[in-house]
C-alpha cells in the first residue's frame, strides 16, 4: 500500500497546476517525512530584490502537504508558524524539508526547514495538521 500511495502523491504533485507554477519538484518521499524543491527565479523577488516570503512558504507548504499526506489519510493544515533565518538569491536551489515530529490520534506535528543547495539555513517552521479519517481521494 506504501508505494500506491508514495506514487500517487508523486503523481498529485507532478500534475498541480501550483507545483508547476513555481517549478516545485517532489524528489523524497516516506511516511510521515518529505523534501520538495524548488528553483528561486527573478519573478519570485520581493520589492528588495530578495525571495519572496510567499514563495518560501509555498515551498514548505507543499513539503508540509506531502508528508502529512504520505500516511493515505487526508491531512489538512491546522497552522503553520514560520521563522525566516537569511535571503535566497536569486538562481538559488532551495530544498524544503519536511519531518513528522509527533503523530498522535488526529493531530500531527512536523518541523520543516528550507536550505539553500549550499545547505545555507534560509528558514524554519513549525506545523500542525489534522488528519481526517477520509483516505485520499485520489487512490481509487
Amino acid at each position: 500500500m506504501e508505494n500506491k500511495i508514495f506514487n500517487s502523491v508523486f503523481e498529485r504533485v507532478r500534475n498541480e497546476s501550483y507545483a508547476k507554477k513555481l517549478g516545485m519538484e517532489l524528489v523524497e518521499l516516506d511516511e510521515g517525512y518529505s523534501k520538495v524543491k524548488m528553483t528561486f527565479k527573478e519573478d519570485m523577488e520581493n520589492i528588495f530584490g530578495m525571495a519572496h516570503g510567499g514563495a518560501i512558504f509555498s515551498l514548505m507548504d507543499e513539503a508540509f502537504e506531502t508528508a502529512a499526506n504520505s500516511h493515505g489519510t487526508v491531512s489538512v493544515a491546522l497552522s503553520m508558524n514560520v521563522t525566516y533565518i537569511k535571503p535566497a538569491s536569486a538562481g538559488d536551489v532551495l530544498y524544503a524539508e519536511a519531518k513528522e515530529v509527533s503523530l498522535s490520534g488526529r493531530i500531527g506535528t512536523y518541523a520543516i526547514s528550507v536550505e539553500n543547495e549550499r545547505g545555507d539555513l534560509i528558514a524554519i517552521c513549525q506545523a500542525l495538521v489534522y488528519r481526517k479519517k477520509d483516505k485520499l481521494p485520489f487512490l481509487d
